[in-house]
């Protein structure tokens, strides 16, 4: 679909994406054309997946590109004082490549750990980091997933052998554990399928959660369980299912292995003990479980309050027995294997014993990402094998990963830090050298979140405005880095410029025999950066590695892209590139019958035993819960998901409308028992350390159960703070016992009025 751009007197609505969540919410601008402000924001009708739809975070945008956010405009390296001085491009990139030469020569590639590549919208350039990686030996990245979605990653890949999603728009019972999507989304125009669901007396929804969030408002079951007991309330669900007879014996005799094993552990499970240790009503346990068992289609999505919680591999595990047992997988309005232009978390389906590990801590990289709370482990040391570099990209690791004051000490250990911005985070504050890049809407940018289906699709964004003079945008930077250390050059572009010259069928034949050439195909992006990226129209050179991905996708997905409209044969990836680049809105990439999941799947069977798993679920019954901690007694819930909080792209605090402050949210009788009220000052007090918020009272948080929310923290050039940094309070050393993600929303603490 081609651009529509309609001018008024205040300027053009220009077709954009939001970036603050994974759906990518299409988006139009209405941009002022001498100050390049965002005067106006509404949801793109146009847009295949969102068609209007948008929350109120999309609106504030202008808040990103316009804001207090502490710009970086040239490149910047530091002094033997500490401080900073401006350098050119030659120079900054010049050094940077022989540093980084000189630690490769001396320790090893190893000894280059790549972190970041894009936050929520803005992956493109960071699919060029991989050559970059390359051509100085880098082995190990990580990001934010690593912190969050690697215990879930294992299970699908060991259940499934891909991974998953869940079809809300079309399902009778809505399942959410740790999630809510009135306010962290995480499937398209959320409020508005939670609110269709909630109306339609033939649907029902359940919440698992230990927070009467919106969205458990909303539900017909609400299962509001003590914090950090998820893994009891799902196993004594799948317990009901099995005990009670509930489960699809057919389907999984003809689809899964493994019955048997879960059958077993699941007879031995005493529901009134799991209920009991949950604090959950077992009869409200049991009508929830019989409602979903009895439903035609059965959507199920955890998130961030299991899998930053205790026991998260194992509640992930287990959470999909629930829809695996009643056969809710590959049809409508259940769960599904997508289909996309790059591959999500294709784990080949490993034990832990079989798992690559770091190499100081021995700690378990899951789909190629270095988990994250390990990260100072594999600096802090004098092991010859630790980390000497850090390139960091569109991240900001000293101030999002868990806690902050270690890595920031282990960022100072290390030889070399460069960090690729926009801004002077916290993570720059802590580098070597700082290059500023444009803005997502200063670029051509997209995200390689699509994960819907049977209609997928794909958004490459086209910039709004002019970078400001001077800057490289992440594709132009990867690919110099690269050319400086010798790794690619003119001698490799000629022939394929010449293979294009004869059009791009010819190209497309070349590639294929460069994807041959052990050397060239790790520098693939680079390739198609520097000879089909200067061929392609309005400055779109960014966008030439997805002509690799959707020549892929088409050679994976041919029945797919066929039937979306782009043909067959090896040209049918061709023609849905340029439908990528032709739409500003979007485009739908695949079109997928149903039984697409099964075919993904292979000839493979669902696991449903997985031993290392299913073991702590036998053990869980004998285990005595730990009871509060006298110096901390509380559970704080780190990174909760408000109406005014987003990810940190938004530096300027004036973008909230509401609890600017970011107040601590306790229960009436939490705070009776401290003699507070809404608009106290109180300390909160970790084993890690300790911040100040003001109080909020609310109805809705159980007793010993707070939270503070997630985004704010951020400390200015000029030392201001704006409500609290979270990692000061979080504890790297507590993390799941299977891949280490931290435990950001069990953490014990302690609170006293100021």
């Amino acid at each position: 679909m081609s651009e529509v751009t309609i001018t008024t007197e205040q300027g053009a609505w220009k077709p954009s994406a939001c970036i603050l969540c994974e759906c990518n919410c299409g988006i139009e601008v209405l941009v002022e054309p001498d100050t390049g402000r965002f005067a106006k924001i509404r949801g793109d009708k146009l847009h295949p997946s969102s068609e209007g739809y948008t929350c109120n975070k999309a609106l504030r945008l202008d808040a990103y590109q316009n804001g207090r956010n502490e710009r970086i405009t040239v490149p910047l390296r530091r002094r033997g004082d500490g401080s900073f001085e401006e350098v050119d491009w030659d120079t900054a990139l010049t050094e940077i490549t022989e540093r980084l030469e000189r630690l490769r020569d001396e320790h090893g590639g190893e000894s280059i750990f790549y972190y970041g590549g894009g936050g929520q919208g803005n992956h493109l350039g960071g699919a060029y980091a991989p050559a970059m990686m390359a051509a100085f030996g880098a082995r190990y990245r990580s990001n934010a997933l690593a912190q969050e979605k690697t215990g879930e990653f294992w299970v699908s890949a060991r259940m499934l052998g891909r991974p998953h999603r869940s079809d809300f728009e079309r399902c009778e019972v809505a399942v959410f554990l740790g999630k809510n999507p009135y306010q962290s989304h995480g499937f398209p125009r959320a409020r508005s399928v939670l609110k269709e669901i909630a109306k339609d007396p033939a649907r029902s929804m359940i919440v698992i959660d230990p927070v009467r969030t919106e969205t458990a408002e909303l539900a017909d079951f609400h299962l509001q369980l003590r914090p950090g007991t998820d893994l009891h309330v799902v196993t004594a669900m799948v317990a009901v299912l099995v005990q009670e007879d509930l489960i699809d014996h057919v389907w999984l005799a003809e689809h899964t292995d493994g019955l048997d094993a879960v059958v077993a552990a699941m007879r031995e499970v005493v529901v009134t003990d799991h209920c009991a240790v949950a604090d959950v009503d077992e009869d409200l346990v049991r009508a929830a479980v019989r409602r979903l068992a009895a439903a035609e289609s059965v959507a199920v999505l955890e998130d961030l309050g299991v899998q930053m919680n205790r026991h998260s591999t194992v509640v992930s595990y287990v959470e999909k027995l629930i829809w695996l047992l009643t056969g809710n997988f590959a049809k409508p309005g259940t769960q599904y294997v997508f289909s996309g232009l790059a591959p999500i978390a294709r784990d080949r389906g490993l034990t832990f014993d079989q798992t690559p590990r770091t190499r100081v801590s021995g700690a378990p990289i899951i789909s190629g990402l270095f988990p994250c709370n390990s990260i100072p482990d594999e600096i802090l040391t004098d092991h010859p094998d630790r980390f000497r570099a850090a390139i960091v990209e569109s991240s900001n690791p000293v101030h999002s990963l868990a806690d902050s004051e270690r890595m920031t000490e282990a960022f100072r250990a290390l030889d070399l830090v460069v960090v690729i911005d926009i801004a002077m985070t916290e993570t720059a504050r802590e580098a070597d050298y700082v290059l500023p890049t444009p803005t997502q809407f200063e670029k051509y940018e997209a995200t390689f979140f699509d994960f819907e289906f049977p209609r997928n699709l794909f958004h490459l964004r086209r910039p709004l405005l002019d970078p400001p003079a001077g800057q490289l945008a992440e594709p132009e930077i990867h690919a110099r880095l690269c050319e400086l250390a010798g790794a690619v050059g003119e001698a490799d572009y000629a022939p394929l410029r010449e293979a294009l010259g004869q059009g791009r069928e010819a190209f497309a034949h070349a590639m294929m025999g460069v994807l041959g050439d052990r050397r060239l195909a790790k520098l693939v992006p680079v390739l198609l950066y520097r000879t089909l990226g200067p061929t392609l129209p309005d400055g779109a050179a960014a966008a030439a590695v997805l002509w690799g991905a959707s020549l892929l996708c088409a050679i994976e997905n041919p029945a797919g892209v066929a039937r979306a409209g782009y043909g067959d044969g090896l040209m049918a990836g061709d023609r849905l590139f340029e439908a990528i680049l032709a739409g500003a809105h979007g485009v739908v990439i695949t079109d997928d019958e149903y039984d697409a999941s099964w075919k993904r799947l292979g000839d493979r069977r669902v696991q449903l035993d997985v031993p290392e798993l299913l073991d702590v679920v036998r053990r869980l019954g004998a285990e005595t819960p730990a009871g509060p901690d006298p110096d901390y007694p509380l559970v704080l819930a780190a990174g909760e998901r408000r109406a005014f909080t987003a990810n940190t792209i938004f530096r300027d605090p004036t973008w909230r409308r509401r609890d600017p402050q970011g107040a601590l949210r306790m229960s009436q009788a939490d705070a009776a028992a401290l003699s507070l009220a809404t608009g106290d000052r109180v300390r909160v007090s970790t084993r890690r350390g300790s911040a100040e918020a003001p109080v909020e009272v609310v109805d809705t948080m159980r007793q010993g159960h707070i939270s503070l929310p997630n985004g704010l923290g951020l400390t200015s050039q000029d030392g201001e703070q704006v409500g609290v940094r979270l990692n000061n309070l979080t504890v790297s050393e507590d993390r799941d016992e299977f891949v280490g993600t931290p435990w950001h929303k069990f953490v014990p603490a302690s609170v006293e009025k100021l």
